[in-house]
């Protein structure tokens, strides 16, 4: 097996593994802001794509780099964390979609279950059914021509380290299941599938560190069944029922968008070019009064002025999912950037979780328009000495909170359900917003300021310090 590295492809990839075996090609194309990796299989002129991400653009590239032709298209699950282009694909390419009939998909598509194969070149790519994500989750078993088993494109089901949630089909989808259901499923698809699998087998999953789709997922970007078997939690617990109870303890919060993409997915989305193009580009005076704003500038510049109704989402590598996180799918709201690169960028990370119908404007910010100042500036000294006159506001998520208690006598609110609970924060001292490395307590202190004309402090990255 040959290992390479390849450069980045559009804004979607910064990390690439590329396998050969004989005249087959594997690369996983990884968008390190949704932690997602997706797959283009190549062999003899043909190609597969695996739970491809929202630009389809890299892909294209990629197939013509190789003078290969798209001609299907498999969805291991209807995903939640991110929109797919596999219909956009579909469309423009011809390919065929492949999905488990049980996802219950609204366009059109070949039914990809267990026993069913796709001959692609000299290779075959085996349906597995293997619910416990989610009741329609399948995986890709590639095996040569040979009849040798290579690898194993695992979706949601398993991780590196991990398998797949399963709480997130409770209420959304073709197909609900109760979380305890999904997790007696999932016991069955390890035991009774993956373990069956031989260790040689590579492990393709569509996530690594970082997603919300698992709770301990490795930085690791494939794996094999022996590895798995050896140091995998779920491949250890032989007991069905304390299998359940570990699996369904301390899973992450449920963003805001996960249900909302579910069902984008399930029906297909619109061309992503399209829809990037469809936002409004304005001017900040054109921005009414009373909607949210999202302010992806620094948080020193956000400090020095910004616009009333405003959240300080910074631009970074998790923009899209704390942006999901904090807003509802159905919320409108403008995003404000410095620069029309940044603009731009952000417009796209918005629609990869598939909010940019939401956007009812995308502007630059303007220094001459009416303006609110967050002009406290931190007194490190005093509060590291005088903690007891200060409100400390915790946002980190409850499993941070449950490893490490930073401060004493905190209110803890994650920041996902700060805008929901901010009337149990009192308004008698000054407030102090941490979170665990300083990005989430921006977007805090910004929440919370409105609501009071005492001083609100962002502890940022002087938390590292205590």
């Amino acid at each position: 097996m040959n290992v390479g590295n390849f450069n980045i492809f559009s804004e979607i990839c910064n990390v690439f593994q590329f396998h050969k075996y004989f005249k087959m090609i594997i690369e996983q194309l990884y968008d390190t802001g949704l932690a997602h990796g997706s797959y283009v299989i190549i062999s003899q002129g043909k190609a597969a794509i695996i739970d491809p991400a929202r630009n389809p653009q890299p892909y294209y590239d990629f197939v013509k780099q190789h003078n290969a032709q798209i001609v299907a298209v498999i969805e291991t699950h209807p995903h939640a964390d991110f929109v797919s282009s596999h219909l956009e694909i579909a469309n423009k390419t011809g390919a065929t979609i492949y999905v488990s009939k049980l996802l219950g998909a609204e366009y059109k598509h070949v039914a990809f279950d267990d026993g069913a194969t796709i001959n692609l070149g000299e290779i075959t790519l085996k349906a597995m059914n293997t619910p416990g994500h989610s009741p329609d989750s399948i995986c890709v078993l590639l095996v040569d021509n040979e009849g040798k088993e290579h690898a194993l494109f695992s979706g949601d089901t398993l991780f590196v380290g991990d398998v797949g949630r399963p709480d997130l089909r409770e209420n959304v989808g073709n197909s609900k299941a109760l979380r305890e259901e999904l997790a007696r499923n999932m016991f069955h698809s390890v035991n009774s599938k993956l373990k069956k699998l031989n260790d040689e087998v590579l492990v393709y999953p569509a996530h690594g560190a970082g997603s919300l789709c698992g709770k301990n997922l490795s930085s690791d970007l494939y794996s094999t069944i022996g590895r798995e078997k050896q140091s995998n939690y779920a491949f250890q617990i032989n007991s069905e029922t304390e299998f359940i109870e570990a699996l369904i303890a301390d899973q992450p919060f449920i963003p805001k968008y996960f249900g909302h993409d579910v069902m984008l997915n399930k029906s297909g989305a619109k061309n992503f070019e399209e829809s990037i193009n469809s936002v409004p580009r304005i001017a900040a005076n054109e921005i009414e009064a009373g909607i949210l704003i999202i302010d992806a500038r620094p948080q020193i510049d956000f400090r020095k002025g910004h616009y009333k109704n405003s959240i300080n989402l910074m631009d970074g590598g998790k923009f899209e999912t704390w942006l999901g996180s904090i807003v509802s799918p159905n919320e409108p709201f403008y995003l404000i950037a410095e620069n029309v690169d940044k603009l731009e960028s952000i417009i796209r990370k918005t629609a990869k979780i598939g909010y940019e119908n939401a956007i009812k404007g995308a502007a630059l910010f303007n220094g001459e328009n009416k303006l609110l100042f967050t002009g406290n500036e931190l007194a490190l000294e005093d509060f590291k000495n005088n903690q007891e006159n200060f409100t400390i506001v915790d946002i980190r998520n409850n499993a941070e909170m449950k490893g490490k208690k930073i401060f004493k006598n905190t209110i803890e609110i994650p920041l996902p359900e700060l805008r929901e609970r901010i009337g149990e924060i009192p308004l008698d001292k000054p407030i102090m917003v941490h979170c665990a490395g300083g990005y989430r307590s921006a977007a805090g202190a910004s929440i919370i300021q409105p609501i009071t004309s005492l001083p609100v402090y962002d502890l940022s990255e002087a938390v590292l310090t205590f």
